[in-house]
């Protein structure tokens, strides 16, 4: 392993150990009039929207440095390198323009593949749903640790690996995480496959970085990361022709939200459950009336709650939660989406897999995986090899681990560093060589 490689690596390993900032609740009168605070996380006032946003998708708003939490000095420059904060125009869902912030890596180590320098745009997992939950503010900060939040920036480890390879990375928040103007749409194929997209063309357009027209632009996500991905890599021919995909990793992806639903409701991670339903309502207002005939006093309390969390406040605070004690008969969500023709043509929409990427895809799930089901993960799949997707198929094979949460992580751990291997091989221009024709009958 080349030294500049294990100087990042053992740089992850204190960031994750060291990286921690406690940040205190804010007292009245100590911010500025603009700025928002959640959960007494004061948010830089750089995540406040204009009024009036550009017209093209993926037109930088505003850019200011963006100090990472570990930075090492090295011969060519600070290692991993050097970041800047960013705000660009997407386009959400509903077709009206939209805000998303996020942040571009310039990398010091040199790339040794072939060609320019590429850029790979990572997709992040669940972060939570509050605004100090963003990818962008956990390179600032890796663990923000109050009385009233844990956030913790898991995404760093594949980030800095990825700059310790010579590639750049641009991370997207996704719309409604970070930038302050409306809440995050949770797991909304439209929303994040579009706010992935348009952080490339973000990227490119920054000045002072070494990525060139010739870059190839590759794709990193898991679990929600592996949904948004997966769908970027759909409308990338429709959404952004202009976006050339060398290859998009998707891990755990979570491609049929009905059997998300049903999976996730009392487990580790129920919380998911809120952010799913608030980012219903936030994608399509005419949801609204049924969540509330719907919900009892405790469900609303639990979604209110929830939409200002972080994955590690919804583990603490909502961990085994069942919907059930959120309605006002008793049913579950998946009983209620079974009942209600509006929310089964919603979830029918946000479906992965319908469509047809035209560059080579890795897909990876656990086969213990019971949070993001394993078997809806292998259909898509299955599915896209059924439309003739160059895909590579990986099933991570555990034995079960006694907590869901742990099925799901795990295989993220566990299979980054070969799909990242796989990445680099793609931006190398190195052609895939897909197995659908051996993908098992059978998961």
């Amino acid at each position: 392993m080349p030294a500049p490689t294990r100087l990042l690596a053992a740089a992850v390993t204190v960031a994750a150990c060291l990286g921690t900032t406690a940040v205190p609740a804010t007292a009245a009168g100590d911010t500025d009039t603009d700025a928002v605070v959640s959960r007494g996380v004061t948010i830089p006032t750089f995540y406040n929207p204009p009024a009036t946003l550009p017209a093209a998708d993926g037109t930088l708003v505003r850019t200011e440095p963006l100090p990472l939490a570990l930075s090492l000095p090295g011969v060519d420059g600070p290692l991993p390198g050097t970041a800047t904060r960013l705000m660009y125009k997407s386009t959400d869902s509903a077709g009206g323009p939209v805000a998303v912030t996020g942040a571009y890596i310039e990398p010091t180590a040199a790339w040794r593949g072939s060609g320019a320098r590429p850029l790979v745009a990572v997709a992040p997992g669940t972060m939570g749903q509050g605004d100090q939950c963003a990818a962008s503010l956990g390179l600032e900060h890796p663990l923000t640790v109050n009385l009233q939040t844990l956030s913790v920036g898991y995404e760093n480890l594949a980030i800095y690996r990825l700059l310790a390879r010579g590639i750049a990375v641009v991370v997207t928040d996704y719309p409604g995480l970070g930038a302050t103007d409306r809440l995050h749409t949770y797991v909304n194929r439209v929303d994040e496959a579009h706010a992935v997209l348009d952080a490339v063309r973000a990227a490119r357009s920054l000045g002072g970085t070494s990525l060139t027209t010739a870059s190839r632009v590759a794709l990193y996500g898991y679990s929600q990361g592996g949904g948004a991905t997966a769908a970027a890599a759909e409308l990338q021919p429709s959404y952004a022709p202009d976006v050339t995909l060398a290859g998009t990793y998707t891990g755990a992806p979570p491609a049929d939200l009905a059997a998300v639903t049903r999976a996730i409701d009392g487990s580790d991670l129920a919380g998911a459950l809120g952010w799913s339903v608030n980012g219903f309502v936030q994608s399509d207002p005419k949801l609204k009336p049924i969540a509330e005939a719907h919900l009892n006093a405790a469900g609303k309390a639990a979604l209110k709650d929830l939409s200002t969390m972080c994955v590690g406040d919804a583990l603490l605070a909502y961990n085994s939660a069942r919907s059930t004690s959120w309605t006002t008969d008793g049913s579950s969500i998946s009983d209620i989406v079974e009942e209600e023709p509006a929310l089964q043509a919603f979830l029918a929409d946000q479906r992965i897999g319908t469509l047809k990427p035209t560059s080579p895809v890795r897909l990876a799930t656990g086969t213990a995986d019971n949070l993001v089901p394993h078997a809806q993960a292998r259909a898509l799949a299955v599915a896209w090899c059924a439309k003739g997707v160059d895909v590579t198929y990986k099933p991570v094979v555990l034995p079960g681990l006694g907590r869901a949460v742990l099925n799901h992580f795990a295989p993220l751990l566990i299979d980054q560093g070969d799909a990242i291997s796989w990445l680099t091989d793609r931006l190398d221009g190195k052609p895939a060589s897909s197995n659908c024709a051996t993908l098992p009958l059978k998961p």
